[in-house]
């Protein structure tokens, strides 16, 4: 069973709490808040996003990486996967 399907719950609950904090900046907007006031919530969101990501990368490696029964070929899928997601992220 996949770590995502494991932990599906957790993370559910995170996007929840994302989604929270994007309605909070569209809020923002439509009142006429500070900018100040939506950079902090932006930047928030990222916090979270990136914390969202930490975890499941970290699943990811756990599982796919590091299980001692994967076979090379595996975990060389597992790397490109990996190395793929990074390429995109850090653009």
């Amino acid at each position: 069973m996949p770590h995502t399907y494991r932990d599906r719950d957790k993370l559910k609950a995170r996007l929840s709490r994302i989604r929270g904090q994007i309605d909070a900046v569209e809020r923002a907007l439509d009142e006429h808040q500070a900018c100040g006031d939506v950079l902090q919530q932006i930047a928030a969101i990222r916090g979270a996003v990136a914390g969202l990501l930490a975890e499941v990368l970290e699943g990811h490696v756990r599982e796919h990486l590091a299980g001692p029964r994967l076979s090379a070929a595996d975990r060389e899928t597992a790397a490109d996967e990996l190395i793929e997601v990074l390429r995109r992220y850090l653009k």
